[in-house]
């Protein structure tokens, strides 16, 4: 797990721009660092490293082979199944990194090696042969892989700050997209090539680009595309479990592999007790594991019940941290500097304490969760795309068994007939009542129905059921990815590596191409999971049917001290000069909150949020002198 950073142009780089670059990145590799530049000063490539793997000076990068030089980022977690199937080809390897089996396995392979590899990553690869610089990310885009193309100069890095080091690259930033992500925080910043910087790109998941170093033109394209198997849908639940189940320990099996030590999070809920509990079949009884957990002690965001039932039957070692409102207030310069982008809730903050903890007690890797919502229907709003695919017969006694179980999963009438109106009509009717939470009705009209429109829900795709088509979307494009962003700053932010077990293709492969029945049937969520873990994991969490998620109490911190910091955000004049606000409705919102419209504080954050990262990461950015790459 490292930081990556390079530039390859029509002319010499300078060095300091490179080691700029990786300055910013110190975080994401405080063990090591590296910087290659090759004879004729046209590219420079920088690397700042986090041991994990063979932590001898062996595993230092740049690592160079037979023409060959690469910067990476991650684990290939099936680096040692790779390792023998070279090996009997003839190879001969002289560390024990998955690095040096990267670069066999592209001079065996070429660009193709990428399909091979089980795990996260992103990376560059210098072929001075074929004189090119291939790039690549990892199938769910667990990795970041950031870039500037401009005329004679191309450029990229794990994070934004690391480019924006570079005098040549712009700090404008489109509001559009930040407000996109302000009403619908799936959508706007990670699901399209474009980033909030028009000066930055990004690879989306999945993806390689081919950069030619005589024209500095780039090629893109996919070497994974998920495949679905049409003999699966016929698979009845009890094979289907078995098989998931045995997928899922492998996964976990390949996540294990490290030469430090390794972890778990651990909530209340499903996702982490499955990987827990798993983990401890497989490293036996006497191994000692930790796991680290958030508390909200005193509210119903606390879910302790649950994970003391989890941790006992594991025999984990557990360590606890209470996040807290005034501990976000302390922290924020700090936490926005590190995630780089406005976060959608407090949770975020939570993750950002349990990774801090885990610093704190020396676990520097730690498997999580995070994936099994979107893979296996683990959201209550997913019953609505599962409804949608069944026949009628079948529907009503569904929808009944839902609604008995999860109120709040379907929309009532009234709240359906709300949606469907126009957005300038809500828009209206939301100002002159002085009602609604609807954060669009904090924009300008016209915003607000720009805002609407680019959020509209996409048409299902042909052959995709309803309920697999919203998951496949969930977790390639939209839900899934910014949480992965999430994931992959609030660790790299203490120099941890998070490793996230159901975020293997091969997971997503067999759930994708089962009968929609296995995974939210019998109004459950995450079926296909409960059935795969009977016996496992504890019955109270397994049979646990209300999902909290990894929650804090927002609307307690925002009476415990938010709301005032809300309201001074909102009553700054530059609050009404970034001209998309409305600001008479916002100090609405304030007043209602205050007279005991406490769930305001979830539509409150966004603009806090937004506002908060504008002064703690953009000035901050901007304030720092660029480093010029081409003096």
């Amino acid at each position: 797990m490292c930081g990556i950073a390079g530039i390859v142009a029509d002319r010499p780089v300078s060095p300091g721009a490179v080691e700029a670059m990786t300055g910013r990145l110190v975080h994401r590799g405080p063990d090591d660092q590296g910087i290659w530049r090759s004879d004729d000063g046209c590219a420079v490539l920088g690397h700042r490293r986090l041991s994990i793997l063979d932590t001898s000076a062996a595993g230092h990068q740049p690592m160079e082979r037979d023409g060959l030089v690469t910067v990476f980022n991650g684990e290939i977690y099936n680096f040692v199944e790779v390792r023998a199937e070279l090996v009997g080809l003839g190879e001969v390897f002289h560390t024990n990194s998955d690095t040096e089996v990267l670069l066999a396995a592209y001079d065996r392979w070429g660009p193709e090696c990428f399909a091979r590899f089980n795990g996260m990553f992103a990376l560059a690869i210098l072929d001075r042969r074929r004189k090119v610089l291939v790039c690549a990310r990892d199938r769910f885009g667990e990795k970041p892989f950031l870039f500037a193309a401009r005329p004679g100069l191309f450029a990229f890095a794990s994070e934004y700050k690391a480019l924006l080091a570079m005098a040549e690259i712009g700090r404008d930033f489109d509001p559009v997209p930040l407000l996109r992500f302000a009403h619908r925080p799936a959508t706007g910043l990670d699901d399209e090539r474009a980033t909030l910087f028009p000066a930055i790109l990004q690879l989306l998941p999945g993806e390689r680009l081919e950069l030619d170093l005589s024209t500095l033109d780039t090629r893109i394209d996919r070497y994974w595309t998920l495949a679905r198997d049409p003999a699966l849908g016929a698979l009845g639940m009890g094979e289907a479990a078995e098989r998931f189940r045995d997928l899922l320990t492998d996964s976990i099996r390949l996540r294990l592999r490290s030469d430090v030590a390794v972890g778990s999070c651990l909530s209340g809920g499903l996702d982490s007790g499955s990987i827990i509990m798993l983990a401890r079949r497989l490293l036996g009884d006497d191994a000692p594991y930790h796991v680290f957990t958030g508390r909200f002690p005193g509210t119903r965001a606390d879910e302790w019940d649950y994970a003391r039932h989890t941790s006992q039957a594991a025999g984990a070692i557990v360590h606890q941290v209470e996040p807290s409102a005034a501990g976000l207030l302390a922290d924020l310069p700090d936490f926005l500097w590190a995630n780089e982008l406005p976060v959608g809730s407090a949770s975020q903050y939570a993750q950002y304490c349990v990774f801090r903890l885990a610093k704190e007690q020396g676990v520097t890797v730690l498997l999580d969760g995070q994936g099994a919502d979107e893979i296996l229907g683990g959201y209550e709003q997913y019953f609505a795309r599962y409804l949608a695919g069944l026949p009628g017969p079948e529907r009503g006694a569904e929808e009944a068994a839902i609604r008995a179980r999860y109120p709040g999963a379907l929309d009532s009438p009234r709240q359906a007939l709300s949606k469907a109106l126009p957005p300038r009509l809500r828009h209206w009717l939301a100002q002159i009542s002085g009602k609604g939470s609807d954060l669009l009705f904090g924009l300008s009209p016209d915003l607000a129905e720009q805002v609407a429109k680019a959020n509209a829900p996409p048409v299902v795709p042909q052959g995709w059921s309803p309920l697999a088509a919203e998951l496949m979307r969930d977790s390639f494009s939209t839900h899934l990815p910014v949480l992965l962003r999430y994931g992959d700053r609030n660790s790299m932010a203490h120099s941890r590596e998070v490793r996230l077990p159901f975020c293997d293709h091969r997971i997503a492969e067999f759930a994708l191409s089962l009968d929609p029945k296995l995974l939210m049937g019998e109004a459950q969520t995450k079926r296909l999971l409960r059935e795969a873990v009977k016996g496992i994991l504890p019955e109270q969490v397994r049979t646990r049917w209300n999902k909290q998620g990894f929650l804090p109490p927002q609307d307690i911190w925002f009476a415990q001290g938010l709301i005032d910091e809300a309201e001074r955000v909102i009553e700054d004049p530059s609050f009404a000069r970034a001209g998309y606000w409305n600001v008479s409705w916002w100090r609405c919102a304030i007043r209602r909150f205050r007279a005991g419209e406490t769930h305001l504080g979830w539509v409150l954050w966004r603009p806090l949020m937004l506002e908060s990262w504008r002064r703690h990461f953009l000035e901050r950015i901007t304030a720092q002198p660029g480093v010029e790459a081409l003096p």
